[in-house]
């Protein structure tokens, strides 16, 4: 298969790039960690109303871990999901696992559990939750100082030899964490913090490591800190936003993911809103070409300096 990347000036995959190994229906994921207990409770016919309308409006990809709503969130899901009518085929599904936590289970204290079985027994849990035969693609959510990478490759090796996931990644792991991995086993994508108001991973070396070996980046909380809180640093964003907003005929949230979307490793950003109007917003982002000096303006707001 001729790998494939979002055009965000069409809208749609496209043939061409090898920008990222992991080919997605759409550039905005679907964020579900609030969709449950942690945040809007929505009931069932919400769920399946919300599902129709990220479906609906070429949001195709739903991001999920087994702790969201106190390992609750995916089998809300799921039956939302299964009464949805929507097609499998249609849509592409994230999750994750690893932490173990003390809320949900009988855990002392909460700590990571990355031994084959726990491993292959998580996945098929998600799995039985989410009511489906396969995870398009599946995530270790955070790095252990204990994890073995032999005992995480039996377990990815039997997982996609069994058809159950379809691609293997990771979630907040360094570079050199997974040159530890990939002694063992090919690690095909990373889910990390990015946003305007945090930066680390264009600076640390994450994207760097996924530009050169080509694996594909999601963002979680693209949109950062600018409308929790009011830092000197969103000050100075806030008010470079507001010049920009009639220039891109643009709101402040479409402007963050632009930025996000402008970094040439190819970033899927994963939204956590349950708003249907935000989320639809949300994709039309992707669309902005912000100029290059635009970019570095609102880099620069964010660091309070000018780059070197």
């Amino acid at each position: 298969m001729s790998p494939q990347f979002y055009d965000p000036f069409k809208g749609f995959m496209v043939i061409f790039t090898a920008m990222s190994s992991t080919t997605f229906y759409s550039r905005i994921i679907a964020g579900t960690m609030t969709w449950g207990s942690w945040g809007k409770q929505l009931s069932k016919k919400e769920m399946i109303h919300l599902l129709h309308h990220c479906v609906d409006n070429d949001i195709r990809v739903f991001d999920h871990a087994d702790i969201y709503g106190n390992y609750e969130n995916e089998t809300e899901f799921g039956a939302a999901f299964k009464d949805s009518g929507i097609s499998r085929e249609t849509i592409q599904l994230i999750s994750k696992c690893g932490i173990q936590m003390t809320g949900g289970r009988k855990n002392r204290v909460k700590h990571y559990q990355y031994d084959t079985e726990y491993i292959i027994w998580s996945v098929e849990e998600s799995l039985r939750k989410l009511q489906t035969e396969y995870l398009d693609l599946f995530l270790l959510h955070r790095p252990s100082p204990l994890m073995v990478p032999e005992e995480i490759a039996a377990a990815v090796e039997r997982l996609k030899a069994q058809g159950k996931i379809k691609s293997f990644g990771v979630s907040n792991f360094s570079p050199s964490q997974i040159q530890l991995l990939e002694t063992c086993i090919p690690v095909q994508g990373n889910q990390v913090e990015f946003s305007l108001t945090h930066t680390d991973a264009m600076e640390n070396g994450v994207f760097d490591d996924c530009m050169a070996h080509k694996r594909t980046v999601m963002a979680w909380s693209p949109l950062g800190q600018f409308f929790r809180e009011d830092s000197e640093q969103v000050l100075r964003i806030r008010g470079v936003i507001n010049d920009l907003k009639q220039k891109y005929d643009a709101d402040e949230s479409q402007l963050l993911l632009a930025f996000v979307c402008k970094h040439p490793v190819t970033i899927f950003p994963v939204v956590g809103t349950t708003n249907a109007e935000r989320l639809k917003t949300s994709l039309a982002a992707t669309r902005i070409n912000l100029e290059d000096q635009d970019w570095f303006v609102l880099l620069e707001a964010s660091k309070g300096r000018q780059v070197p």
